[in-house]
């Protein structure tokens, strides 16, 4: 597999090796001794999650506010933009985010350590998203941010996004801590 750093500390573009011919394809989209190499041993998954969502759906930017997570995502269906947003006050790159296209054609993966915000806007007619994470979700916990906050400029690929309500009450990133 190969790994690409971006501009946030410790966030991994991950480009799984894929073996195919006129038949499909067979990849591992997760073998934990492998991963470990790349994410570290500190790290353990406990927590997969899959969701589907239609066209225009933007969902984040989330996070846990005392029980982080970190989450290894990927796309199985269609294609999503995906952003994630560093939150770690003793981050270098603190208030920094980086977008990745993620989608079935290309079947990379994206690490993001705990600590960061967590977003993305499906592109496609439909994107089944799966992800993997290091920390159980409780929704006590969680924050979420303003998608369209001009202090992050995030660069959504989408000017009129479908939100839930919680997503449309989300802090502004200057009002987090």
């Amino acid at each position: 597999m190969k790994i690409s750093k971006t501009p946030i500390d410790g966030a991994l573009v991950i480009e799984p090796d894929v073996f195919g011919d006129e038949r499909g394809f067979f990849m591992e989209t997760f073998q934990a001794a492998r991963y470990r190499d790349v994410i570290g041993d500190e790290f353990e998954f406990l927590q997969d999650n899959y969701s589907r969502s239609t066209q225009g759906v933007l969902r984040g930017l989330h996070f846990q506010k005392t029980k982080p997570q970190g989450k290894l995502v990927r796309v199985v269906r269609g294609e999503v933009y995906d952003v994630a947003v560093d939150i770690r006050l003793d981050s270098p790159t603190y208030g920094q985010c980086h977008g990745v296209r993620l989608n079935a054609e290309n079947k990379l993966q994206f690490w993001l350590p705990p600590g960061l915000a967590h977003g993305f806007v499906v592109l496609s007619d439909v994107a089944d998203f799966e992800y993997k994470c290091t920390n159980y979700y409780d929704s006590r916990d969680e924050g979420c941010l303003i998608w369209n906050d001009p202090e992050l400029n995030i660069n959504w690929p989408c000017d009129r996004p479908l939100l839930s309500d919680k997503d449309k009450m989300g802090f502004k990133f200057k009002d987090l801590f």
